[in-house]
Parts: C-alpha cells; structure tokens; sequence
C-alpha cells in the first residue's frame, strides 16, 4: 500500500495523490507497481526496497550524494492469539524532496504518526523526523519488554502447579522474543553510533537533546533485554526441574491411593469367593468386613500421611 502524506504549519496531515516536495511517503506490503512508482519518481534504489521486504536483513544506513538510506530493525507483535513478539526491518529513504518509510507489514509505530499521537511533527523537518521515528521504535521496544515480563510473571505462577509442557512452550516463546530483541537492538545501536559520528545526516543544534533521548532509551532497553533473558534463562532452567517434580508427585499421590485402595478390595475379594470362610456364618459378617476393610484403608492412610506421601 502506498499513502503519500504532507504536513501542515500546525503539523496536521494531509493526505496527496501525487509526490510533493517535503512529502512522506509510506509503503507497507508495497505491490511491483507501487515500488517500481516510487523508484521511478523519487530516485530512491531498488535493491534497497527490496532489501527492506526483507526480513532477515540487518540495520545498517549508507550515505549516497544527497541521499539517506537506513534500515532499522523495530519490534513486532502477531495479531494472533499467541501475540508472539519478534522484530522486523524498517526502511527509512531521505533526500532533499522527501521522507520515505518502507516495510513488509503495518506498524504501530508508523501508525502513530498518522494518528496524530506525536507531537511537534511535520514532514518536511526530515532530520527530525527520522530521529522522533527512532525514539518511537525505542518507546515500543520498552514497551513489548514489560509485556513479555508481564507474561512471564503469569507463566511462573502457573508453573509452580503445572505438570503440562505448554507454559514451558510459552516460556520458550518468550525467550526466543529476547533473543531477537537483544540483537535487533545491538544493530540499531550501532546504527546510532554512526548517526553521531559520521556524516550521514545534517544534524541540527535543536535535535541533539532528542537524538541523546534516542540513545538513553535504545541503552536502557538493551540493558533491560539483557536483565529478562538472564530471568528467563534461568527460570526455564529450574521450572524444567518444577515439572518434572510435579509429576513425580501426582505419581507418588497416584500411587498412594491405589495401594490404600488395594487392601479393602483384596478383603472383600476374599469373602466373594465361594468357599469355608470366618465368620461366614455370622449374623452381623457384611458389617464386620466392611469395618475390617475401613479399619485397613485407615491404619494405611495414616501411614503414608506421616511418610507425607499424600
């Protein structure tokens, strides 16, 4: 889908038909012909398109004449049940007419932007533009480490009386989320570190406190990436004990109660065979086996209750 946008002096959004000097133009699970369009108009490389289409393609940025090419690598959530958490590329094209974002996939980070949820933004402000868009991919990677945290607090309850391997699943899940975290988040970092010190974008006096933010925020959730992976590596470590644990249990419960069990059945077998028995003769001998068979299913109830078997 291609969208081509223009801001206002009030910063509103105006959606254009035709590509405008100071334009953004957003493509997400772009067609051939919306590529070749933008390629053809805008100048902007096709191998780098197409390298932001792909997913397995890491953050790098180039700098060519008067253009800008980054790909960062943002965070992503299925629309699933499952919401599994991952990362994809993001390719950010600049030039001296316009501002244009690439992705294989609708972002909330993109989103937000359309939605007037950022303040102070406009279109033609290209160098701040990009660095609002970094500090929103931060923001939501903040965002999807307290949700994973969240979801891993839910799976250690759970887990303590969990005989089942689906919460490991889960856990295994969200370990695969930090992993890729953790090296999505290393790329952009290093990306940063080329913004400050080479020549990649004209950076203006106003924008350093923002790119500085970027920066903070990008570190405070590498180190927050690296805190959850350690938990959780060592959370499926010992629940992998847990349930093991807990089903040794269930087992030993199990098998407590069939022994308990197996001495009034064995006594009312005896006494359904058709033989000379005690008793047999006795008014009252339904009752005493039945006493007799309550009287051993308790005498070995009690103890296996103080060998806390139960």
């Amino acid at each position: 889908m291609l969208t081509i946008f223009r801001s206002t002096e009030f910063g509103k959004l105006v959606p254009l038909n035709e590509f405008e000097k100071g334009c953004w133009v957003k493509l997400n699970q772009p067609t051939q012909e919306e590529l070749q369009r933008v390629e053809t108009a805008l100048g902007v490389r096709e191998d780098f398109l197409r390298d932001a289409l792909d997913e397995e393609e890491r953050a790098r940025v180039e700098k060519e004449e008067d253009s800008t090419m980054l790909i960062v690598e943002i965070p992503r959530m299925s629309a699933d049940r499952q919401e599994k958490i991952s990362t994809v590329p993001l390719g950010i094209f600049i030039n001296d007419n316009c501002f244009v974002t690439v992705c294989m996939e609708e972002t909330p980070i993109l989103t937000d932007f359309c939605a007037g949820k950022v303040k102070h933004f406009h279109t033609h402000m290209k160098t701040r533009f990009l660095l609002q868009i970094l500090h929103r991919i931060a923001d939501y990677y903040l965002y999807y480490l307290k949700r994973i945290n969240h979801k891993r607090e839910r799976l250690e309850n759970e887990l303590h009386q969990s005989v089942r391997n689906k919460e490991l699943l889960a856990m295994l899940e969200l370990e695969k989320s930090l992993v890729y975290f953790t090296t999505s988040l290393t790329k952009n970092n290093i990306l940063l570190k080329k913004l400050i010190n080479g020549n990649a974008l004209r950076m203006y006096e106003e924008d350093q406190e923002l790119l500085e933010d970027v920066i903070i925020e990008t570190k405070q959730a590498i180190a927050m990436t690296e805190v959850y992976s350690s938990i959780m590596s060592s959370m499926m470590s010992a629940f992998g004990s847990v349930v093991s644990n807990n089903v040794n249990h269930v087992v030993k419960l199990l098998t407590s109660i069939t022994i308990v069990l197996a001495l009034p059945t064995m006594i009312s077998s005896i006494y359904g065979m058709n033989v000379e028995l005690p008793l047999q003769e006795h008014p009252n001998a339904f009752s005493l086996i039945m006493v007799m068979s309550a009287v051993s299913a308790l005498v070995t109830s009690l103890i296996f209750w103080k060998k806390r078997f139960f």
